[in-house]
């Protein structure tokens, strides 16, 4: 496998699974204010990009962290200054679960209450995306930001049945040993690709100015 598919003028797509990088590769980091089009660039440097959808949920303001809706809000915002990226939106499920704690050996079991968040819609979402477009000969090369592996049945027939290119950027650690022996080319998300593509702390877009969170 190469490590990277590169060519001059080969249409590229890249379908970015919104959760999968974030807690990946920029959860714990500086970097969470990052320029999509600028990291993608960069990773590939002689692909003509054409168009980068991002699939994401909005998030809920929760007890311990109430300001993390308005921190995605403006990130999503700085996105929309980016004329090749479109974001779409899957939705969360919350809802309370009883689960079992973990007690000493012979003690009865004790359980609690805890407030359990899925995720639905990133990978859902971008799976038929990521065929359609195959379908309709939208790009030479798809390029999955994504470690999951249920994305390797679309990745299979994008590869196989419609003759496409596919690659992943990972964001996390190891790759995917199920999807490593179905794709074209792989690359790691590192640290100093995403330093060099953050947006400016300022910005501006037709509503006015805003300011990357603080926190970021």
């Amino acid at each position: 496998m190469a490590s990277a598919f590169l060519g001059v003028d080969l249409r590229t797509n890249i379908y970015v699974d919104g959760f999968n990088l974030y807690y990946g590769a920029l959860r714990k980091t500086p970097y969470r204010w990052v320029n999509l089009e600028t990291l993608f660039q960069l990773l590939l440097p002689k692909n003509t990009i054409h168009e980068i959808k991002y699939f994401t949920a909005l998030v809920s303001a929760r007890p311990n962290d109430p300001s993390q809706p308005q921190r995605q809000q403006l990130y999503l915002r700085a996105l929309a200054t980016l004329p090749k990226v479109s974001v779409h939106l899957g939705h969360f499920l919350v809802h309370e679960v009883t689960m079992p704690l973990v007690v000493p050996s012979g003690q009865p079991q004790q359980y609690a209450k805890v407030i359990k968040t899925e995720e639905k819609g990133s990978d859902v979402n971008l799976a038929p995306h990521l065929l359609h477009d195959a379908h309709m000969n939208r790009f030479d090369v798809a390029v999955v930001v994504s470690n999951d592996s249920d994305l390797l049945g679309p990745i299979k027939i994008v590869r196989n049945e419609l003759g496409k290119k596919v690659g992943v950027l990972n964001p996390q650690k190891n790759p995917s040993r199920a999807i490593l022996p179905h794709i074209d080319f792989i690359k790691q998300i590192r640290e100093g690709v995403l330093r060099e593509s953050q947006f400016p702390a300022q910005m501006q877009d037709a509503k006015g100015h805003f300011t990357k969170p603080m926190s970021w």
